[in-house]
C-alpha cells in the first residue's frame, strides 16, 4: 500500500482513500456493538464492592475511533475510563496501577461471560512510566483489527455539552496542579470528549484528508522507526491547514496534502493554537498561554488542554519527518497531469 500512495497521482488521491483507507463498515458495526456492551459493563460492575468510593462514571471512545477518522486495517484508538469521586489529578496518578488492575480483571470476566462477533483480547503493556492496558478486537474473516489503549481520566468536566465552554476555573486548576507536579500535558485524557467534539462536525472530505496524512505518517514510521512527533500533532496540523487555507467542504485533496507536507518542512516556525475551549479572558489561564506560546517552537497546543503542546519535546523526530516531507513533495501524489506540482494553500505558520 505504501507503493500505492507514493506512485498515485494528485487526481487519484480521492480514489486511493476510498479504496484503501476507509474502514470496513461491517467491522465498524461489530466493534461499536462490543464497545457498547463493554462500556455498560464497566460502568455498572467495575469497582463494585470496593472499599474506596471511586466508581466509573462513563467510558468514552477517544483517538481515531472517537473522532471518526479510523483507518482501514490495524488502527489505534483510546478507550477512556472516567472515574468520579476523585479529588485531584494526583489521586488518579497515584492509584492508576490499582484501578487498571481492577479493570483488567473485570474485562477478563466479561470475556468469559459473553460471545462476541469479533475476537476479544486484553493484555498489559509497559510504558515508560507506568503499566497500561490494551484491548484488541480483530476479525480474521474481514482482515481488520483495532487496538484500544485503555486510559484513565479524572472526571473533572462531568456532563459535557458540544456547545459549552468549560468554566475557566477548571483550566486554572489544571494549570496549577500540572505545574506544581511538573506533569504538564499528563492529564489530557480528562478532556477526551472536548477533543472529540472539536473534530466531530467537520466535513467528511477533511476527515478523509486527515486519514491520508495519518497513512503517510504510518509509512514514515515504518521506514524511520521511533522517535517521531505525535500522530495527533499531524492531525491538528491538517485541520489547521484546512481552516486557514480552504474552509470549504469540497476541495482539492492533493492541495491539502501538499500544504501539510509544506508545513512539516517549516516545523521550526509553527505556533498554532485554538480558543474554542480556553482563551485569554481568565488572567491565570492567559498568563500561562502567553508562556506556552512564547516558548520554543514548534508549538501546537491541544485545543482541549492548554498544558499539552503536542508538537513539543521531540526536535529529532520533527527533523526526520521534515526529510521525508521534503522527499514526498517531489512525488506524483502532489503533481498534475503535466507533472507540474499542485499549488499549496496559503497558510501562515504562526497564528497571530
Amino acid at each position: 500500500m505504501g507503493q500505492g500512495l507514493s506512485s498515485a497521482w494528485a487526481w487519484q488521491l480521492d480514489y486511493f482513500i476510498e479504496d484503501h483507507l476507509q474502514p470496513n463498515t461491517d467491522f465498524r458495526k461489530e466493534v461499536k456493538a462490543v464497545i457498547h456492551v463493554m462500556c455498560t459493563f464497566l460502568k455498572e460492575r467495575c469497582f463494585q464492592g470496593a472499599a474506596h468510593p471511586v466508581r466509573v462514571s462513563k467510558v468514552v471512545k477517544g483517538g481515531s475511533s472517537g473522532k471518526g477518522k479510523m483507518l482501514t486495517g490495524r488502527t489505534d484508538a483510546d478507550l477512556v475510563v472516567f472515574l468520579n469521586n476523585l479529588t485531584s489529578y494526583e489521586d488518579q496518578l497515584n492509584q492508576r496501577g490499582e484501578f487498571l488492575k481492577e479493570i483488567e480483571k473485570k474485562l477478563c470476566q466479561l470475556q468469559g461471560e459473553q460471545n462476541f462477533p469479533v475476537k476479544f483480547e486484553v493484555f498489559r503493556s509497559w510504558g515508560i512510566n507506568s503499566p497500561g492496558l490494551i484491548l484488541r478486537l480483530s476479525s480474521s474473516e474481514l482482515q481488520q483489527e483495532v487496538e484500544f489503549d485503555i486510559l484513565l481520566a479524572y472526571d473533572v468536566l462531568g456532563d459535557v455539552s458540544i456547545y459549552n465552554k468549560p468554566d475557566p476555573q477548571i483550566y486554572s486548576s489544571l494549570i496549577r496542579e500540572c505545574t506544581s507536579l511538573g506533569l504538564e500535558g499528563e492529564f489530557y485524557t480528562s478532556f477526551t470528549e472536548l477533543q472529540g467534539n472539536f473534530l466531530k462536525n467537520r466535513p467528511p472530505k477533511l476527515k478523509n484528508l486527515i486519514r491520508l496524512v495519518k497513512h503517510w505518517y504510518q509509512l514514515c514510521k515504518e521506514k524511520l522507526g521511533e522517535p517521531l512527533p505525535l500522530q495527533y500533532a499531524l492531525e491538528l496540523l491538517t485541520l489547521y491547514a484546512w481552516e486557514r487555507g480552504s474552509r470549504v467542504t469540497e476541495f482539492n485533496t492533493a492541495q491539502g496534502f501538499r500544504t501539510v507536507l509544506e508545513l512539516v518542512t517549516k516545523y521550526k516556525q509553527l505556533r498554532i493554537y485554538w480558543t474554542v475551549y480556553y482563551d485569554f479572558q481568565d488572567q491565570e489561564v492567559s498568563n500561562y498561554l502567553h508562556r506556552q506560546l512564547t516558548g520554543a517552537r514548534p508549538v501546537i497546543l491541544d485545543p482541549a488542554d492548554p498544558t499539552r503542546n503536542v508538537a513539543g519535546s521531540n526536535p529529532e523526530g520533527w527533523c526526520r519527518l521534515e526529510g521525508e516531507a521534503t522527499a514526498w513533495l517531489q512525488y506524483p501524489c502532489v503533481k498534475n497531469w503535466d507533472s507540474s506540482r499542485v499549488p499549496p494553500w496559503d497558510v501562515p505558520v504562526d497564528k497571530n
